[in-house]
């Protein structure tokens, strides 16, 4: 499979195939970069989302916002990975290139 089509099918569930693409990519730090981004920024949406649903009326307003951006930095991602590009999210992107040991 080219790299590409791996790193954007490593969004396509988020964290689910973010997680099978690092326990299947032996090579390609590209992958496994997009794979562990996807599974800490997705994951971190869906805790977020979890978080929300405990608090009474703003947490109700803000799940859909969330999942709107959610929605957004998923389509962003999926493409830019599509394009072979080495696309950092602010801070996940950082935590994600420090996990797979630097690029």
């Amino acid at each position: 499979m080219k790299e590409n089509v791996a790193g954007a099918l490593s969004y396509l569930l988020g964290p689910i195939t973010g997680i099978l693409f690092l326990l299947m990519e032996k090579e390609s730090q590209f992958v496994k970069f997009h794979a562990m981004q996807s599974t800490i920024t997705f994951a971190g949406f869906w805790v977020l989302d979890i978080a929300l649903s405990f608090i009474p009326y703003i947490g109700v307003l803000l799940i859909p916002i969330v999942g709107l951006v959610a929605f957004i930095t998923w389509l962003v991602c999926i493409y830019k990975a599509y394009s072979n590009e080495w696309f950092k999210l602010p801070v996940v992107g950082d935590i994600a290139e420090q996990q797979i040991g630097g690029v």
